[in-house]
């Protein structure tokens, strides 16, 4: 599986929301079904996402690798998978 080609397609035809801030409304919320975050996230990050029982991702990459690899020009430190479309991004979290 290529990751970041799972990535892409999970933001285009899926529902990702980018940014510490929406991960944690989405977790909160119970809609999240994966976590990806940055090997660089900010401790913050890190220890919201060992205190969750959801399937988390550890990018292997910083997190402006990661804004990129969602096709986006900023700095993605985490995200929250809720549908990820006609994507295959849920099977990163069985690795």
């Amino acid at each position: 599986m290529d990751f970041n080609a799972s990535l892409r397609k999970a933001v285009k035809t899926g529902k990702v929301f980018l940014g510490r801030n929406k991960t944690q409304e989405c977790i909160e919320e119970g809609k999240a079904k994966l976590v990806v975050v940055a090997r660089n996230s900010p401790e913050s990050v890190k220890n919201l996402v060992n205190e969750i029982d959801i399937p988390v991702y550890v990018y292997d990459g910083s997190s402006v690798q990661l804004g990129k690899a969602c096709g986006m020009p900023y700095v993605v430190s985490a995200l929250a998978v809720v549908e990820p479309g006609e994507s295959d991004i849920l099977n990163a979290a069985r690795v």
